[in-house]
């Protein structure tokens, strides 16, 4: 157990109508502090958006879900966000929020590998 790592992590749900409070999963995003981890993996499915909006198409999201990414990866195209600490990007990505794409309350764990558990997490919940 010595060799594992700490990590946090909050599954990212689309509700296209707040007001109903209706949601699916579409995606994982896991930290590791020690391992200065911080990604995003994530999928819509075509035909479950479809039976919860007609108003929302899968292009529109995944721009959001890729910005995402970019803030992930500190990217200069993050934006102020994605200059921040790997710790504070995700700590603003998870954060609550009233919009369309939101993230469950974190969650934590051990791991011997960020990039696998976030794989294992990703197949349970979202796929």
């Amino acid at each position: 157990m010595q060799d594992k790592v700490t990590f946090e992590y909050a599954i990212i749900r689309l509700m296209p109508k707040v007001e109903r409070e209706e949601f699916f999963n579409i995606g994982v995003l896991l930290f590791s502090k020690r391992k200065k981890f911080l990604d995003i993996k994530y999928h819509i499915d075509p035909k479950k958006l479809a039976a919860f909006s007609c108003e929302i198409t899968l292009d529109e999201l995944t721009e959001y879900l890729k910005a995402w990414e970019s803030i992930c990866k500190g990217a200069p195209h993050g934006g102020e966000i994605g200059a921040l600490e790997v710790s504070d990007r995700f700590r603003w990505l998870a954060a609550s929020k009233s919009t369309m794409i939101l993230c469950s309350p974190t969650h934590s764990g051990l791991c011997h590998d960020p990039t696998t558990e976030l794989e294992d997490i990703f197949q349970k919940y979202v796929l």
